[in-house]
């Protein structure tokens, strides 16, 4: 059965709203992503980021590109969703946030050459049929030298446990009635090694992101947000997603452009 990524249009105006199920994305992942990007952004280029060009492949609502821009980057957020696109921007100027959000996807992407110092990818490479394309783009957007920032799900046992069984098809604990990950579309983190290195981006080191809580009771917290009783936000929140050692569900990473 093939993605439906017309979900992303279909509620895309409530990214925001603790109630919509991609508002997991936001409670304690941005955080969570954020706190290990943060981390790479100062050993590689430091503590003042005034000025510099970032660029969010897929950004959604904006939760990331608004914690970048909240720091001091000007960010460009590319998404292929229009109705995002514009929850994103009402999100941003109620913040008093300036983020040039423009309409496009990771295959072709409407930036000129070398033109970001950092470029960051996160919950995407899941969802191409062409990762080689994608970074192909990446490294044609960045700067010599430049940062390239990643998340994504692995192709394991294990995430086809969590992310298709438990999230996406249990009616018990899923997020929608529609497929939203395809698990031979994820890849595993040496097959990205791979495709960076054919484009000039040198991999450094990758980290587990994941679900941090060991209370087994998290699971009953889907079951009763997938039946209005909880937000999904706080679903996040209690599940403490983060960086971790065990890379078998999600990773995150970050390449350097040679």
């Amino acid at each position: 059965m093939p993605i439906d990524n017309d979900v992303y249009n279909r509620v895309g105006d409530t990214w925001w709203d603790e109630d919509n199920p991609l508002n997991m994305l936001h409670g304690s992942l941005t955080s969570g992503r954020f706190a290990y990007f943060r981390d790479v952004l100062g050993d590689h280029v430091g503590g003042d980021y005034a000025g510099m060009r970032a660029l969010d492949i897929g950004s959604g609502g904006g939760f990331l590109a608004e914690e970048f821009a909240k720091i001091g980057f000007r960010v460009v957020g590319v998404d292929p969703s229009a109705i995002s696109l514009d929850t994103a921007r009402t999100h941003a100027a109620a913040g008093e946030l300036d983020i040039d959000y423009r309409l496009g996807v990771g295959e072709q992407l409407p930036v000129r050459d070398a033109e970001f110092g950092v470029v960051y990818c996160c919950d995407v490479l899941e969802h191409v049929s062409d990762p080689d394309a994608v970074m192909g783009e990446v490294a044609r957007a960045l700067e010599p030298g430049g940062l390239f920032l990643f998340d994504t799900i692995n192709r394991t046992w294990t995430s086809r446990l969590v992310a298709i069984k438990i999230m996406q098809e249990w009616r018990w604990t899923r997020l929608f009635d529609t497929p939203i990950h395809d698990w031979s579309m994820c890849i595993r983190p040496e097959e990205l090694v791979e495709v960076m290195g054919r484009h000039g981006l040198r991999a450094g080191n990758i980290v587990g992101l994941g679900p941090r809580s060991k209370n087994p009771l998290r699971v009953f917290d889907m079951a009763r947000a997938a039946r209005g009783r909880l937000p999904w936000g706080e679903v996040s929140r209690r599940l403490d997603f983060g960086r971790m050692r065990f890379t078998g569900i999600s990773y995150m990473g970050y390449a350097v452009k040679e």
